[in-house]
């Protein structure tokens, strides 16, 4: 292991990208209103040019059959049909008390309007950041200095991704490694899809971004004989470069950050709260975001944040699939929303599978609860010598690439798939008990802890383990500067494609994005933020005058009316069922092995599902949380599906039958822009970079 000494000095501030200075707009920076026939720019990572790009219909199309009314009913409490032309209205909205919107609520009388539905109430802030993980937090606590920040979460703050994560934060802090070896690690295990300019800007800033973490109250692992940072390596690094908190190290990063944010003045949580839409300006010509409605999740009361900077920092979507390692508020929410409002999608085919979840089905580990997550074992485990074998007692991963176990994860997850079909086997085991059991315990004591609750010794046992869905790669298209293709609106950590990642993210790379690209976003939205304000109303502004401009101003939600009674359902037949049947789809057609046919049934499957999906809504005169949900990840899985039919190749974590090998033309972005006006799905006249 390698260690190094990092300072108590304060990190540099990074030099932000103005909007106007940029030498080159990421190629999905243009207007998402563009027709099929836009040119679009490529980035530093597509090596010969060219990107992929679909401009396609609403992503809420109808297709396919819908429920009856009396399935759609189950669960609704009895609740009358919600009717088109009353939920899009352009009726007035009348000035009216926060008791009379309750009771026009609980009445079903509330009033719609041009807006959608009429608020329940509004609020004016400066910033609105939407999640509470890693990015999230790191831009609030920037953002917080230049004004007034809301941070709204769906769960309680601390149930972030970012609490999940393991193995650490990779970064140049060593003076045997180098920038130029760390860009070098990370586009390699991309597949060569990565935008180098964007690696780049991350590396370089990464000694900083451990430096801001630590000054903000992480506690990181350090050597005992001269208290330097102790460094770990993990696969597809060639260094030592781990920056870790023993095997725990996103809950210690969420502890200090979230610490650091509940104890400043200027910045709000708002626990329980749930995103539904983003609020956008009617202008044709330059339509920027203004913010977010949010429904509390205990009331079911909803509030328009009227918001200069909009932020998405609201995580992946890894329950997409049956077996996740993400926490349960990763519905793909952020993606979604964005896409309803016009904003690019980008490489959204890329789902990371991780290799190692440990395994609880017949044969394996006991299981705590009925229904938990897939608990990560650590890619750090192989990194420090653990071996993988399959049900027969054989190493395997030698048959498939040189490096064997710390070879990316993208390879190492198909090997296990592969050894695991092969076998005709449940799981395969990875075996570290050939290390002495105190350095295993001092090295990795969250796991064994965890494992020895379920009975398990990993200082004496092999491991079951199995591949989990894990880690979006694709996401929101950003620049270097978290700015999307829509004004006002930001997106940073997993909810981002910035680049970074290429077709595979390698390993310990996503703390480090979302802490870099977080305050590169506040370093720019800073430049520009007294224009941001200048177009709303002013912070001080009356509610009743606030609403006003929003019914004047702002697009129309399709998602505005939350349901008048529980919000929050518990053990729903219909949203389990539900669930269950889209990560069914997803799995057999979207997970480490794809084939063409399977990939457009699902899509099939999942537009059929979409319009029972808002039938029920519609039934039930408007969205519980789970229906919201099911319905942001069948957006998120049809996008996932659309660019994974785009690709004919494999490369990185698409690995698909039809077309197995890599091919140079493909070696581009794929992207995905809404236009109502567009037939069909097509790819887009590219230009040289």
């Amino acid at each position: 292991m390698a260690s190094v000494t990092l300072t108590s000095t304060s990190a540099a501030v990074v030099p932000a990208m103005r909007r106007g200075d940029a030498p080159r707009r990421r190629r999905a920076m243009g207007d998402a209103t563009a027709t099929a026939t836009a040119t679009v720019r490529c980035g530093g990572g597509c090596r010969r040019g060219g990107v992929r790009e679909a401009i396609s219909p609403s992503i809420d199309e109808d297709a396919g059959t819908s429920v009856d009314d009396d399935d759609a009913m189950n669960g609704c409490g009895g609740a009358s049909v919600l009717s088109s032309s009353v939920a899009m209205s352009r009726g007035g909205a009348g000035a009216t008390t926060l008791a009379q919107r309750a009771k026009q609520r609980a009445t079903g009388l509330r009033k719609p309007s041009a807006f959608g539905v009429v608020p329940d109430a509004c609020a004016r802030v400066d910033f609105a950041v939407i999640g509470s993980g890693i990015a999230g937090l790191s831009y609030a606590l920037d953002a917080a200095e230049v004004g007034d920040v809301a941070i709204i979460t769906k769960a309680s703050a601390f149930e972030a991704s970012t609490s999940y994560a393991q193995g650490g934060i990779s970064a140049v802090v060593d003076k045997l490694d180098s920038v130029d070896e760390h860009v070098r690690d990370t586009c390699i295990a991309g597949g060569y899809l990565c935008d180098e300019r964007a690696v780049r800007v991350m590396v370089e800033d990464s000694r900083a971004a451990v430096q801001t973490l630590i000054e903000r109250g992480t506690r990181f692992t350090r050597r005992e004989s001269d208290g330097a940072l102790h460094l770990a390596r993990e696969g597809g690094h060639s260094r030592h470069r781990i920056v870790h908190a023993d095997d725990m190290t996103g809950k210690e990063i969420e502890r200090a950050l979230l610490e650091a944010a509940q104890a400043h003045p200027r910045i709000t949580f708002y626990e329980h709260h749930f995103a539904m839409e983003l609020l956008k300006t009617r202008d044709g010509e330059s339509p920027r975001c203004t913010g977010a409605l949010v429904v509390d999740e205990a009331s079911g009361m909803t509030t328009a944040f009227v918001a200069s900077s909009t932020v998405l920092a609201c995580g992946g979507a890894g329950h997409l699939f049956p077996s996740t390692t993400n926490p349960v508020v990763s519905t793909g929410d952020g993606v979604a929303m964005a896409m309803r409002v016009g904003a690019t999608v980008a490489n959204m085919e890329f789902m990371q599978f991780h290799p190692t979840a440990l395994f609880t089905g017949p044969g394996g580990a006991t299981k705590l609860v009925a229904n938990e997550n897939a608990f990560l074992i650590t890619e750090a485990v192989r990194g420090h010598g653990g071996q993988l074998y399959n049900a027969l007692g054989e190493r395997f991963m030698s048959r498939y690439d040189a490096r064997e176990e710390l070879a990316p994860r993208d390879i190492v997850a198909r090997s296990i798939d592969s050894e695991m079909k092969r076998t005709k086997s449940n799981c395969v085991f990875l075996d570290i008990t050939h290390v002495g059991a105190d350095e295993i315990r001092a090295n990795f004591p969250g796991v064994a802890a965890e494992l020895a609750k379920r009975g398990l010794d990993m200082t004496t046992e092999r491991i079951p383990v199995v591949p989990a869905a894990h880690y979006m790669c694709g996401g929101v298209s950003t620049n270097e500067n978290g700015e999307t293709s829509l004004r006002g609106l930001f997106a940073c950590g997993e909810v981002a494609y910035t680049g970074v990642h290429g077709a595979n993210r390698l390993a310990s790379n996503s703390l480090l994005e979302g802490v870099v690209f977080a305050r590169r976003a506040v370093a720019s939205v800073t430049d520009e933020i007294n224009a941001l304000r200048a177009e709303l109303p002013a912070l001080d502004v009356d509610e009743d005058e606030l609403r006003r401009w929003l019914e004047k101003e702002c697009l129309a939600l399709t998602r505005a009316c939350a349901t008048s009674s529980a919000f929050v359902t518990k053990d729903d037949a219909w949203e389990r069922d539900m669930r269950a049947e889209i990560q069914r789809t997803m799995w057999n057609a979207a997970g480490i092995v794809r084939t063409t046919v399977e990939m457009e049934d699902a899509l099939r499957k999942l537009q059929t599902l979409s319009r029972a999906c808002e039938d029920r809504a519609a039934v039930c005169s408007g969205y519980t949380m789970g229906t919201a949900e099911i319905s942001n990840l069948i957006v998120v899985g049809r996008l996932m599906l659309r660019c994974a039919l785009m690709r004919k190749e494999s490369r990185g974590l698409h690995y698909t039958l039809d077309y197995p090998e890599p091919v140079d033309d493909e070696k581009k972005p794929s992207f995905i822009v809404e236009d109502v006006a567009a037939d069909a799905s097509q790819r887009a006249p590219t230009s040289p970079r």
